[in-house]
């Protein structure tokens, strides 16, 4: 029941998250991505309020919640027009995992200033020729038996906020002794180390966090850049990559919120032939729809965020993608719902819809595809052989 019904203190910061957004809006990210900018007042006042790093250990300065308070936060956000894009990597991938995994200094360098906004952590594991195969990922760390030190070469491709991060958490390899195989592994990359540089991607995609390639070539790391133990391999990298596919529900389903709230205010003004075009069944019945299934993946991913937080990686897994997939779908029908109801007037800058097609779509294809989690699905919930 836990898992479906919210508690009051999730009732409450459900509420006090959307009052701050509705301080911010839409309108707010509309002017500083015009002005090219980063929603610095936002990130900073939701960390002083303690948001940010809800999910994060108290003796760290974080909440001590989980998943599921954090991605409360970051649907409520989207749901005002402000969701912040980086919520789905600073504290929800990078300071879980470094809350996981990392060794003491690392909790006390990176965990409480994660948790106040003061620094940022971006996340890179996308290649140019690995995409969802993270098993193809070419990126590899030698390790110098001198010195102990790393040393990381490779190329990521599609890393969120990079420009603004201190560090990169990057995903690479290493090379097993034992039977020669690689095996990934995860290190924190300063954003001023040596041969670490960034290109910034051109993207339609209309948002305030910019897209990079990076290139790692030679980074020289000290032996404590490594998080956690170079052999727990995938353990440590999926604990990263639940809360991925959690976070990014919980943006779709805000997004999609928002864009439902904004055609159903026009449904109820919009007065054709003496009537509101809301009180026609052609205009209400896939509104309707469309709030269904938002709902329906809110359910799957409070399913997924409290399987995570009770400590069942295996169980967060499956309903983690199942919630990814059902929220980008449900955010994708809703936005085009939006636009289709307000016809014209969905594509004008005023009602700021028409920028939300292409940002909607980004949840059917990021982090993981449709059609990769239809794969899981058939193969590890059905059973269905392996198709790839």
């Amino acid at each position: 029941m836990s898992a479906v019904i919210e508690t009051d203190e999730h009732k409450a910061l459900r509420a006090a998250v959307a009052q701050l957004g509705r301080r911010y809006g839409r309108d707010y990210i509309t002017r500083i991505v015009g002005e090219g900018r980063h929603p610095e007042e936002l990130w900073s006042e939701a960390a002083k309020l303690g948001y940010l790093g809800v999910n994060l250990p108290e003796e760290h300065g974080g909440g001590g919640g989980g998943i599921a308070e954090l991605s409360i936060v970051l649907e409520e956000l989207g749901a005002a027009g402000c969701p912040l894009l980086m919520m789905v990597v600073s504290p929800a991938i990078c300071g879980t995992v470094i809350a996981r995994f990392g060794t003491d200094a690392q909790k006390r360098q990176w965990l409480p200033a994660l948790a106040d906004g003061t620094r940022t952590m971006a996340f890179g594991i996308t290649e140019p020729d690995a995409g969802s195969n993270s098993h193809r990922i070419t990126t590899t760390a030698r390790r110098d038996p001198d010195t102990g030190d790393w040393t990381l070469t490779g190329r990521k491709v599609f890393i969120s906020g990079v420009d603004i991060a201190d560090a990169t958490l990057i995903v690479g390899r290493t090379e097993d002794a034992r039977t020669g195989r690689l095996k990934p592994c995860l290190f924190i990359v300063p954003r001023d180390a040596r041969g670490f540089q960034r290109r910034q991607i051109d993207m339609e995609l209309n948002a305030a966090e910019k897209q990079f390639e990076l290139t790692l070539d030679d980074v020289r790391l000290p032996a404590q850049a490594l998080v956690g133990d170079e052999d727990a391999g995938l353990l440590q990298l999926f604990a990263g990559l639940n809360p991925e596919r959690i976070m990014t529900a919980a943006f779709a389903i805000g997004m999609g919120r928002h864009a439902l709230a904004r055609a159903v205010e026009y449904a109820r003004d919009r007065t054709v032939w003496n009537a509101p075009i809301g009180a026609h069944q052609a205009i209400a019945h896939p509104l309707a729809q469309a709030h269904i299934d938002l709902e329906l993946a809110r359910l799957m991913m409070q399913k997924a965020a409290y399987l995570y937080d009770a400590g069942d990686d295996v169980g967060a897994g499956e309903a983690a993608n199942m919630a990814k997939y059902a929220a980008g779908e449900a955010c994708v029908k809703a936005v085009d719902q939006a636009v289709h109801t307000l016809g014209g007037n969905g594509l004008t800058r005023e009602f700021g819809l028409a920028s939300l097609i292409t940002a909607a779509r980004v949840s059917r294809i990021a982090p993981v595809s449709r059609e990769m989690i239809l794969n899981y699905v058939s193969h590890q919930t059905l059973g269905l052989p392996k198709s790839y």
